[in-house]
């Protein structure tokens, strides 16, 4: 991706106020992430390539996310080194998704050490819509906020029948292989509501139309899945 479009697309997903003085992560194919601005508020934003759940590197997963300091330390870490192992060429989808799930239950990886927000605001996004045994992926419009949340179900929030998206949801893509409460990585997550949305969707009409020209799969309204 063209440095300048992922790195508007990157602070897309902070809120504007945030994004002046964030540092941003471009990826290297060839080496991983590298921050190719410093920031001074503690957020970080880069765009991620690989959801190592899913134990398979695809080409069109692309989507555009956010940490306070408390994520940049404990979960950036997890999306930095499969991206460096990915990049080196040297494991399969499979023995990254396996060495993740190893360093979690030896607490390489740990949960954040206090409660943060993860800004996910950016107007597009293409990822995984399914379980770990689907693999839909799909291009969506759903900015939205995610609240650190290690060890809890949606039962916790009151979410049943679970994962209802009309309202607060826990997502916990790990938990399949580690346990429902053995993930320190699940969020709860809040859509924003449809006033906020649609005012994010106008003020990134640009950004839009640039990341369609570069790949159609940008465009949500194609109802493109895979």
């Amino acid at each position: 991706m063209p440095v300048k479009l992922e790195t508007d697309f990157a602070l897309s997903a902070l809120p504007p106020y945030l994004q002046a003085n964030a540092t941003v992560y471009l990826l290297d194919p060839k080496k991983g992430y590298y921050a190719a601005r410093n920031g001074s508020n503690g957020f970080i934003c880069f765009v991620t390539r690989t959801e190592w759940e899913w134990g398979e590197f695809r080409n069109d997963i692309v989507t555009a996310i956010s940490f306070d300091a408390a994520g940049a330390s404990a979960i950036f870490p997890v999306y930095r080194d499969v991206a460096a192992m990915r990049a080196s060429g040297k494991f399969t989808a499979v023995q990254v998704k396996n060495i993740v799930i190893d360093r979690i239950k030896k607490g390489v990886y740990k949960a954040p050490a206090r409660q943060g927000v993860s800004f996910m605001l950016a107007p597009v996004m293409r990822t995984y819509t399914g379980s770990a045994d689907q693999k839909e992926v799909m291009t969506m419009n759903m900015p939205h906020y995610m609240f650190y949340a290690p060890y809890m179900t949606n039962a916790d929030i009151g979410n049943t029948p679970d994962g209802r998206q009309d309202g607060p949801m826990v997502g916990n893509p790990a938990a399949p292989f580690l346990g429902a409460r053995k993930s320190p990585f699940a969020y709860i997550i809040l859509p924003t509501g449809k006033t906020e949305k649609a005012k994010i969707m106008n003020d990134n009409q640009d950004l839009l139309k640039r990341l369609i020209a570069y790949k159609s799969y940008f465009n949500a309204e194609s109802g493109m899945k895979h």
